[in-house]
């Protein structure tokens, strides 16, 4: 299921199929598949892969938890939508 935020379609990679894929597999098919932001809430992604040469701009995120989340989307958009390609940046629990 797409969910729209502020101009923004949002897929996870269990409703893409990706849901087995881990790390550099994952990031490749998020780049071949067209996207622009990969939000993950793994703190350690930028050590284990080469962020700065992919073409994605990378959103780390505090919990998976929706209803943690939720209330701050405005933030987690606003943050997305600033990040460049080969671009890294944690959002800490607010």
């Amino acid at each position: 299921m797409r969910r729209a935020f502020e101009g923004a379609s949002v897929e996870t990679a269990y409703e893409r199929g990706w849901a087995t894929l881990q790390n550099g597999a994952l990031l490749a098919a998020a780049e071949g598949a067209g996207f622009d932001v990969f939000v993950t809430t793994d703190k350690n992604l930028q050590y284990q892969q080469r962020v700065a040469r992919s073409r994605l701009a990378i959103l780390v995120l505090w919990t998976t938890s929706w209803p943690e989340l939720q209330p701050h989307t405005a933030v987690i958009v606003d943050a997305a939508f600033r990040l460049s390609v080969g671009g890294f940046h944690e959002i800490s629990r607010p």
